[in-house]
């Protein structure tokens, strides 16, 4: 393919180009082969038409506006851009990125916020949670430590008892309180999904 300006051929340009091959007074070897090849053609590159015509003495060569006339630009298609596997899996990606985005966008008012952080992620949590756990078994000794002396007597074995029972007893609160609110979550975590993906199913139905 030719770079540059191609018109179409016409008679008056096949018989310059023609009578140029023949012509060794005015043109080089390389000049008479060109216009030989072109000659034949149905369309010219403009930058080898003019190159011949101007090797001839401008008294000998014919007006360049009436050699042009009847002629026309030739337009090419350009080839087709071929993607690279690389192009082709980073517009696959960005697709994928996209239909997700608008999946979440589709379910943001039935999906609850994802929350990312797990329990007891920072040491604020953590101290936090213990401080309670402390204080729900110190808590726990009290009662059970005034409990148990209120029914024996002041019994110091007993007391120190039924303050370790209490304290176990606190243990074992909190540690069902917990399993509870975890559950919770999840159940509500899976409802939630349950209907984004209802909504998903019947999205691209």
């Amino acid at each position: 393919m030719a770079d540059g300006l191609v018109i179409s051929s016409t008679d008056l340009i096949r018989s310059f180009l023609v009578d140029a091959s023949g012509d060794r007074d005015h043109f080089s070897d390389e000049l008479r082969v060109l216009a030989d090849s072109l000659s034949a053609l149905s369309s010219v590159p403009y930058k080898s038409l003019r190159s011949i015509w101007c090797a001839l003495p401008a008294s000998s060569r014919p007006s360049l506006r009436l050699l042009l006339d009847g002629s026309g630009f030739v337009f090419t298609t350009p080839k087709p851009r071929v993607k690279s596997e690389e192009l082709k899996a980073r517009l696959k990606k960005l697709a994928e990125l996209a239909e997700q985005k608008e999946y979440t966008e589709l379910v943001k008012d039935v999906v609850p916020k994802k929350d990312d952080t797990e329990p007891f992620s920072s040491y604020k949590d953590q101290i936090g949670f213990g401080l309670h756990i402390v204080l729900v078994m110190f808590t726990g000794y009290l009662v059970g430590y005034a409990t148990f002396r209120a029914l024996f007597n002041h019994n110091p074995i007993m007391n120190a008892a039924g303050g370790i029972l209490g304290l176990v007893g606190g243990m074992l609160l909190e540690t069902v309180l917990f399993i509870i609110r975890a559950s919770t979550k999840d159940t509500v975590k899976n409802n939630a999904t349950s209907s984004a993906s209802r909504l998903k199913i019947k999205k691209y139905q």
